[in-house]
């Protein structure tokens, strides 16, 4: 029990002896990282001010000969002592403070302390860079400039050569850019001065002024020729062509006054004159644009002159086609409107039908009111061709319009007029029908003729002295007209159709009763059927006396009954 005791205790304090071993060790290279980064820190702020920003400062001072560089120089050696006298012994301060904060192992307020240093030595990295920067720029500057400097040069002969070749495209502005070039050449003239004097501050603006302007003369010529193209030869051209082109359209009747060809064409005349004056002084802005928009407004121009011309044909034709209209419409509302008494008197016209025919007459007149006008107008030649096919157009659809509604009046008039001839030769047709079925009746001697017949009769002949009535009233309503024609051929045909049948059945009977005679002598069954037939026949029962008869032959002859009904049927 001791022993295990014993060695409990050794393992604990072994334990805590190696925690603190650790521990020691991890303070010491704690301490070894915060060491080092100080160092990293020093080495960094001694590298601010190294050689480079000190030496290439040294040239410039020997440089110096222009107040403009001087100013620099000055400015610059002040950021510098600046840098050195101030900046960086604080910092050296502050390291020196967080090397202290180590020893002391107050780590946090050493780490604190370091991201502080390091924060300041960016920010005096990124000055130190810039006024390094800065003086480069011009102890570099000579050999930097000479390189550029002769690009520039090796373009600028290239344009030289271009404008030799082609100074006849540039007409009145060849004076304009000779002038252009011998700026570009004194500027040329005044970098080499500068570089001789080590103005180096007026060679960095005369380098930036020549790069541009050797870039615009890039665009003077390559636009230049086309612009004066433009506005010394293609808008005469155009101008003096829209002119002749003009002219000629209004001694041939064109009115072209609404398009203000006249007062366009001044202005356009003013504002190339604007144009080629802007262009003098090489300044280009929006000249090409504009030209474009009065090439534009020309090539627009043509195509308003063309359709006006299209439209003059197109106005020409439609008014022969027109007018052959609206003659044609006149004429049949004038006959209508003639004939307007004699149809009310004849037929009963609605109240819409006859203002119907009142409106279009009216709408007519209007219409040839119109017509008339339009004509004038293309006579004096008061509006364009464009806008009077446009109030044709109007005309013609309103007239088609009367038009339509016109057919549909002469249809509907035409319709009475057919509806009452049909009328009076149906009631012909169904008179003679009516006749022949009275005559029918008249040809056998009928000893009785049924009481029906003669209501179908009466009933078929009042249906036509109804329509013989309709046909004598002055209006004639044709709707009803056609209802009493219906009426009376249907009581007619009925009549007809009654008297076919009666007269069938009595033939049958005769023929029936002479085939049945045969047997009358010997057998007595058919004797009787025959006499009891016959006092049925004379009280005008026909169809039972034919019944009676084919049963009593049909005793003698079976099946009789059966081939006599369907011989009946057949006929």
């Amino acid at each position: 029990m001791d022993s295990v005791f014993l060695i409990t205790i050794s393992a604990f304090i072994l334990a805590v002896i190696l925690i603190i071993i650790t521990i020691v060790i991890i303070k010491s290279n704690q301490n070894k990282k915060y060491k080092k980064e100080i160092e990293e820190l020093d080495i960094e702020k001694n590298s601010l001010l190294g050689v480079p920003v000190l030496s290439e400062i040294t040239k410039v001072k020997e440089l110096v000969k222009t107040d403009n560089l001087k100013e620099k120089m000055e400015d610059w050696d002040n950021t510098f002592k600046l840098i050195r006298d101030e900046a960086i012994p604080s910092i050296t301060d502050s390291i020196s403070d967080a090397d202290f904060l180590i020893d002391r192992k107050e780590y946090k307020q050493a780490i604190r302390k370091m991201a502080n240093i390091e924060m300041e030595l960016r920010v005096l990295k990124k000055k130190t860079d810039k006024l390094l920067e800065e003086v480069q720029l011009i102890t570099k500057s000579e050999e930097r400039n000479r390189t550029l400097i002769t690009k520039l040069k090796i373009v600028y002969r290239e344009q030289q050569n271009k404008f030799e070749r082609t100074k006849k495209e540039f007409g009145v502005i060849t004076a304009s850019m000779e002038e252009e070039f011998s700026r570009i050449d004194k500027l040329f003239a005044e970098f080499e001065r500068a570089m001789d004097n080590n103005d180096y501050v007026s060679v960095e603006k005369k380098i930036v002024l020549l790069d541009d302007k050797i870039k615009r003369m890039d665009k003077l010529l390559a636009d230049v020729p086309t612009i004066v193209l433009m506005a010394t030869v293609v808008m005469p051209n155009k101008i003096e062509d829209t002119i002749i082109y003009y002219n000629r359209m209004r001694r041939d009747g064109y009115p072209l006054d609404y398009l203000n060809v006249e007062y366009n064409i001044k202005e356009t005349e003013k504002k190339v004159k604007d144009i080629l004056d802007r262009v003098k002084v090489l300044n280009l802005e929006d000249v090409v644009f504009e030209l474009k928009t009065i090439v534009t407004y020309y090539d627009s121009l043509y195509n308003d002159f063309e359709y006006e011309k299209l439209c003059k044909k197109t106005f020409e034709s439609n008014v022969k086609s027109f007018k052959a209209k609206l003659v044609r419409t006149n004429k049949i509302i004038n006959n209508l409107i003639g004939q307007l008494d004699s149809l009310k008197e004849t037929y009963d016209l609605s109240k819409d039908d006859v203002n119907r025919l009142h409106i279009i007459n009216t709408e007519v007149k209007k219409i040839k009111d119109s017509y008339n006008n339009l004509m004038d107008c293309s006579k004096n030649h008061t509006f364009p061709y464009s806008r009077m096919v446009k109030e044709l157009d109007v005309l013609i659809i309103k007239v088609s319009k009367l038009e339509e509604s016109l057919n549909y009046d002469l249809k509907t008039i035409g319709s009475m007029k057919e509806d009452e001839v049909r009328a009076r030769e149906q009631l012909d047709n169904i008179k003679n029908l009516l006749k022949k079925a009275k005559n029918r009746i008249r040809l056998y001697n009928i000893p009785v003729i049924p009481d029906n017949y003669f209501v179908e009769l009466q009933d078929a002949s009042d249906a036509i002295k109804e329509i013989q009535k309709e046909l004598n009233k002055k209006p004639i309503n044709i709707e009803t007209l056609n209802i009493r024609v219906d009426t009376a051929r249907d009581l007619v045909f009925k009549v007809f159709n009654t008297t076919n049948s009666l007269l069938k059945t009595i033939v049958m009977l005769e023929e029936t009763m002479v085939y049945g005679n045969r047997y009358r002598s010997y057998k007595e069954k058919v004797n009787e059927g025959l006499i009891m037939a016959e006092k049925l026949f004379f009280k005008g029962e026909y169809k039972k006396a034919l019944e009676v008869t084919m049963n009593a032959i049909d005793y003698v002859e079976p099946g009789i009954h059966n081939r006599i009904m369907k011989a009946y049927n057949e006929n």
